[in-house]
């Protein structure tokens, strides 16, 4: 149970809330490079933390975010004419540099100064990985660039995307570090009693507090046959890490070796975007196309699934497309695609976000409550004028996820050591 005033802290992002001064410090992944593919191309609408911004890609190729309206008139600049290294409103005719700079004031005297007077808000931006970052704090206060071993790995070894989610930032984020959900709204073989789902539905957890957020792993007593353990890194202030190549102690079962995870960026208080990245954790591995399509599908995401502005076919106006047959005979939820079983779930919630003060969690939370520990904790260091956990790239650079199967009595931070260090 949550009280009110922590949970209203946690959930809104908005300029000058607690919760929103903490993203701020952060770098954040603002939109993909391919929604700017060009020099000059079309400026696209942008919204972070409540903030209605306009990208555009300049003539020199860099990418700029700054306040989506003219501050003339208030005109929104997505309307504007990206020309000459800068966007001009078409109201009348104002131009502004990636800078936020007013460059040209066409409508003024030759003469006139005004134009120096005039400056947009507008947030550095740094591109990787086909993401552009953005951070939107304080200048005094921005970290060093991030340095995520995903960001290191080559074009071929990784993928990333983004999917549209109508529900509060936190219970996105909190969907994606529960452990134990995936035995029911994951199950998609029912009549399977031998899986390793059906097997061992309730996890044990164990979480330890680290310098960048904190690891965590599900233990699953599969008896004879050892423990699975699936290992997560939790990275400040939104970022979940796990892997998904899967080993018995003996070595004779491995799967596609990959790592996976999302990073969770509120638009506004009901709605998130959600970026899913993976990549091959061995570097003498690159992603297979195909398997990597299939991953997509599996998960609700393939060309199939998806709706203009990288949003879901499946949503909560058709119900999600749910089949009930399918869900009496097959899978527990009746709905296709993995992380589309979160989002009708997540998305269905109370609005604008849930009453946390009516919970009752249990052993299966330990991760959800350490998240809003660490991230109440974050709001106090910023009052308090504390480096944020997770601020610094030196804190997480050489932490990756996994999962295994280990022996009995096996410690899994002993066990897993040399898995959870980055290979790139």
């Amino acid at each position: 149970m949550l009280k009110k005033e922590d949970n209203e802290k946690l959930c809104r992002t908005d300029a000058g809330t607690p919760m929103g001064g903490v993203f701020r410090r952060y770098w954040i992944p603002a939109l993909l490079s391919e929604e700017v593919p060009e020099k000059d191309c079309p400026p696209i609408n942008v919204k972070l933390l409540g903030e209605e911004l306009v990208a555009f890609r300049d003539s020199e190729g860099k990418v700029a975010i700054i306040d989506a309206y003219c501050p003339h008139r208030r005109a929104k600049l997505f309307w504007g004419r990206n020309e000459e290294c800068g966007l001009r409103c078409v109201y009348h005719g104002w131009k502004f540099d990636r800078d936020g700079k007013c460059v040209d004031m066409p409508n003024e005297p030759e003469e006139s100064r005004f134009k120096h007077k005039v400056q947009l808000t507008a947030y550095p931006t740094w591109e990787k990985s086909g993401i552009v970052w953005t951070y939107m704090g304080p200048k005094e206060e921005q970290p060093s660039i991030p340095d995520y071993e995903w960001l290191r790995a080559p074009e071929t070894h990784f993928q990333v995307s983004k999917t549209y989610e109508g529900c509060n930032w936190l219970q996105a984020l909190e969907g994606g570090i529960d452990t134990s959900h995936s035995s029911f709204a994951h199950n998609n073989n029912i009549q399977d009693k031998n899986s390793m789902r059906s097997r061992a539905t309730n996890p044990k957890l164990e979480v330890d507090k680290t310098e960048y957020g904190f690891k965590y792993v599900g233990i699953r007593d599969l008896k004879e046959d050892g423990n699975y353990i699936r290992a997560y890194q939790f990275i400040m202030p939104a970022q979940q890490m796990r892997g998904q190549m899967m080993k018995w102690h003996d070595g004779s079962r491995e799967e596609y070796p990959t790592i996976r995870g999302h990073f969770w960026v509120p638009i506004d208080d009901e709605s998130v975007w959600v970026w899913n990245f993976k990549y091959t954790s061995e570097p003498s591995i690159p992603l297979d196309p195909e398997f990597s399509m299939q991953q997509e599908i599996l998960f609700g995401r393939g060309p199939d699934d998806m709706l203009p502005g990288y949003r879901l076919k499946r949503n909560p106006s058709n119900d999600f497309l749910i089949d009930r047959e399918l869900q009496r005979t097959k899978t527990f939820t009746g709905i296709s695609g993995i992380n589309t079983q979160d989002y009708a779930l997540q998305e269905t919630m109370e609005k604008p976000f849930p009453d946390r003060t009516k919970e009752r969690l249990g052993t299966a939370d330990l991760a959800i409550i350490a998240a809003r520990q660490m991230l109440l904790e974050a709001t106090r260091d910023i009052e308090a004028g504390r480096k944020l956990k997770g601020s610094d790239p030196e804190a997480y650079r050489n932490v990756r996820a996994c999962d295994q199967f280990l022996p009995k009595g096996v410690d899994w931070r002993e066990g897993l050591k040399d898995e959870m260090l980055a290979k790139f």
